[in-house]
């Protein structure tokens, strides 16, 4: 079996699908690991530590595409590279199919395996898989950093000769893996954390944090899905859910946002009266902007100042710790492989909750329950 890894193309991407650590292991497991040249650089991982770990250096992309029998990569290589791949190959990458019905077709149409690094379901056995809480933590704990370096405040309470300086304070909106992630890092730099979340399970969680829980009755309604992210609520809850952050964000030096619904736009929770209300030189960290953002007024990829507030719509966070970031998705990628494989060969077994629910495509069919959903 001959497993290939590219070099990332997408823009601002920095990261790779397998570490040359990781690559010893399966190395180890009599797989032929070919990686495109240059694959590492950005994550600070030259050729010659692939090399050492047992993997073959491939100078041309199309040898690697041609050849592999599986494709691991970060982003979803383009419609020119999956074309080349041979039919009966598996991809695994993230897919998002839910946001990408064309891909699917693609896929279907080529004859490829696609399983989706996004759609490893959230339970206990599939922890270690789970490439969507490890990029979410990097997320979280970079927002954070950049908030900090945003504002024009001290984060920590500081008593200096010529007065006491309080503590900044701090929203965080979401209170999934990110959002838990950054309130940590918030009061490690000393920040006073409130947190708002429409799943009360969440409440403890962000309480052995050390914030502030902002609770609003929502009534008795589900909050979240099986997989554990949060539901979309309906208008009038929304109303109430936007009074209880107006009043929270209005008082708030930092607001960091990491709302997101599964194959849907992220949800607007800050809106631009939210904004016009916030003191000059506050700062919202939009880590919802790729999908559309939770502010009204976030522009992606950019920082924008609007009624003198100071808006990031950051661009792919957890490529900005690129070491780190492709440290964790490869071990959560060589956890899926060990599922997946049996004696060296590729084993889709969909009486397996993991395999069935990750795999999108498999010879010319829809596999996922998500999409026949």
């Amino acid at each position: 079996m001959i497993v290939g890894v590219l070099k990332e193309t997408a823009e601002h991407e920095r990261r790779v699908a397998l570490t040359p650590e990781v690559t010893a292991q399966l190395v180890k497991q009599e797989l032929e690991i070919w990686v495109e040249e240059g694959a590492g650089l950005g994550s600070n991982f030259p050729d010659a530590e692939y090399e050492e770990s047992g993997a073959k250096i491939a100078e041309s992309r199309d040898k690697v595409l041609s050849e592999c029998d599986i494709l691991l990569t970060i982003q979803t290589p383009d419609e020119a590279d999956i074309k080349k791949l041979k039919k009966g190959a598996i991809l695994i990458c993230f897919l998002w199919a839910l946001q990408h019905p064309e891909l699917v077709e693609l896929l279907k149409e080529q004859g490829i395996t696609g399983m989706g690094m996004d759609a490893v379901p959230r339970i206990s056995r599939a922890q270690n898989m789970d490439a969507l809480s490890s990029m979410s933590s990097i997320a979280g704990y970079k927002s954070a950093l950049i908030a900090a370096n945003e504002l024009d405040k001290y984060l920590p309470m500081m008593m200096t000769a010529a007065g006491t300086i309080p503590p900044a304070k701090t929203l965080v909106l979401g209170a999934g893996v990110a959002g838990l992630q950054a309130i940590a890092t918030l009061r490690r730099l000393g920040a006073v954390v409130e947190a708002f979340d429409i799943r009360p399970e969440v409440k403890e969680q962000v309480e052995s944090l050390g914030a502030k829980f902002v609770e609003v009755e929502l009534g008795d309604d589900e909050t979240q899905t099986e997989g554990g992210y949060a539901k979309e609520l309906d208008k009038s809850k929304q109303e109430l859910q936007r009074e209880a952050i107006h009043k929270h964000a209005r008082k708030s030096d930092i607001v960091i946002t990491t709302a997101l619904i599964p194959g849907r736009p992220a949800p607007i929770l800050i809106t631009e009266e939210m904004v016009k209300d916030m003191a000059p030189g506050s700062v919202i960290v939009d880590i919802a902007s790729e999908n559309g953002g939770n502010c009204e007024l976030t522009e992606h990829g950019k920082t924008v100042e609007k009624y003198g507030v100071s808006i990031v719509g950051p661009y792919n966070l957890p490529s900005q710790l690129s070491l780190h970031a492709s440290k964790l998705y490869s071990k959560n990628m060589v956890a899926l492989l060990n599922l997946l494989l049996e004696d060296g060969k590729p084993n889709f077994n969909f009486e397996d909750e993991i395999i069935k629910n990750t795999t999108i495509t498999h010879q010319g069919e829809v596999i996922s329950p998500m999409l026949k959903e």
